[in-house]
């Protein structure tokens, strides 16, 4: 058996695999991956999935688009004690890192909560911080609710008076055309294609793991949210925005819909994916969620893609 199927297998049998580590999320969103499995005796410790690429002769493991973050994943036995989980962490990951490939180029965000920063140095491999803001699920809809700035509770009364929410997953290509205006008006291209969001998509209604929410001031679409999640976790996975809406209250209204949502189902945590653009970051902040950092890994030792990135500026 490859480190591959059984890292397949092992995902079918343990229902704490994030949904970004799913197989089937990855065959979505990479044209190839293979894994490493760390174990201790007869127990698995410790599955990391990840992409492989090779562009103009460079090998490299990079994040996939449309994907915040990866492994490692690690499995705590439970009689561990306090004082040992980060020793566990800590062998579990280099067990791993022995097993992955010794590619010249990386930019790999892990999963959050693993900062073992000291080990991945040693790997030549040099992390840097970005972060995301969690919601806690498990609190009351008041607490939630008492949590956010007094500003957003406004909106969130302004807009409920205003707008009708409706699930849709026919709105994905509105969705689209919303995002790529958003990324127009900042200067950015858009990086992807529909097709990219549609086989996402269908993967997820294939897996129960997706809802896509629509805002509407009568019949004017005033935003839409893409809510997806695994059996712990919602996130916020893409959201789109009318160019002629004005404020934010329409992502506000669908934001909180999908955390009570999100609630309803029994997850424990919503995570808006955080940015680290200023006036996105802002607006999360208004949730009153906790920030929550993670690491991204980087290598470039490949000559080629040093002139690529040069030359790209």
């Amino acid at each position: 058996m490859t480190p591959k199927s059984r890292y397949i297998d092992i995902c079918k049998t343990h229902k704490g695999i994030p949904l970004f580590m799913q197989p089937w999320w990855l065959d979505a969103v990479c044209a190839d991956w293979d894994a490493a499995i760390a174990t201790r005796g007869d127990m698995v410790t410790g599955i990391w999935a990840y992409p492989v690429e090779h562009k103009m002769g460079v090998n490299m493991i990079r994040t996939p688009l449309l994907t915040p973050y990866l492994g490692p994943h690690i499995f705590y036995p439970d009689d561990l004690k306090e004082s040992r989980l980060d020793s566990h962490e800590h062998d579990t990951i280099a067990e791993l890192m022995k097993q992955l490939p010794t590619f010249k180029v990386w930019h790999l965000a892990v999963e959050p909560g693993i900062m073992q920063a000291g080990l991945f140095n040693k790997y030549h491999l040099r992390p840097q911080v970005q972060q995301t803001f969690l919601i806690d699920l498990r609190k009351e809809e008041a607490t939630l609710l008492a949590n956010m700035k007094e500003t957003m509770r406004r909106n969130l009364k302004q807009a409920t008076k205003e707008m009708t929410i409706t699930e849709s997953a026919d709105a994905l290509l509105e969705l689209f055309a919303f995002h790529k205006q958003t990324l127009s008006k900042k200067g950015h291209d858009i990086p992807y294609q529909l097709a990219d969001l549609e086989r996402i998509m269908q993967a997820c209604v294939a897996h129960n793991a997706a809802r896509l929410w629509v805002a509407r001031n009568g019949n004017t679409t005033e935003a839409i949210v893409w809510q997806v999640y695994d059996h712990n976790c919602s996130y916020y996975f893409m959201g789109g925005q009318n160019p002629e809406a004005s404020g934010y209250k329409s992502m506000s209204l669908l934001l909180w819909h999908a955390m009570q949502e999100a609630k309803k189902m029994g997850h424990h945590t919503f995570d808006l994916e955080g940015s680290m653009d200023e006036g996105v970051e802002r607006f999360f902040r208004n949730f009153g969620g906790q920030r929550n950092l993670y690491i991204v890994l980087y290598k470039n030792d490949s000559l080629l893609w040093k002139m690529k990135k040069m030359m790209l500026g």
